[in-house]
């Protein structure tokens, strides 16, 4: 009885260190807010080095005179009708790094839409309230219909 009281007891303690552990990494956790940049008036050079990284599918932040923009690229798509765009962005502090999480909405075309048949590089550039790069940039995907 003694042993098996012992057990649940350990059980309990790892669980409410687990949630503990949640609990706090997710403190401090601030929203950024962030203006949509259309493509016309993306910085010259923002679209200069956009080539560089539009076969991959990340997030980058870049300062450009003194204002601090975040760029969601999908990668290469063998189709039109796919899109990104950027939903939140938040700032954090996980084990001393200032961490800037993007939550970017991918939408990609319903099977047997129709379109062309042309290679699309989709791409969100926001400029963002920021006055410091982070030292770390993580993007989270969400699929939308």
């Amino acid at each position: 009885m003694k042993r098996i009281i012992s057990v649940l007891a350990i059980i309990v303690f790892i669980a409410a260190l687990l949630f503990f552990f949640r609990y706090f990494r997710g403190k401090g956790v601030q929203n950024v807010s962030f203006d949509n940049i259309s493509p016309e008036n993306i910085p010259k050079q923002i679209t200069e080095v956009l080539p560089n990284y539009r076969m991959k599918e990340k997030a980058l932040v870049c300062r450009i005179n003194d204002e601090i923009f975040v760029v969601v690229t999908r990668g290469e798509k063998n189709t039109a009708g796919y899109e990104v765009e950027i939903d939140k962005i938040t700032l954090s502090d996980v084990d001393g790094e200032r961490v800037l999480t993007v939550y970017a909405l991918y939408k990609d075309p319903k099977p047997g839409d129709v379109t062309a048949q042309v290679l699309t590089y989709p791409f969100a550039v926001v400029k963002t309230e920021l006055e410091e790069l982070p030292q770390k940039v993580v993007l989270e995907r969400e699929y939308k219909n």
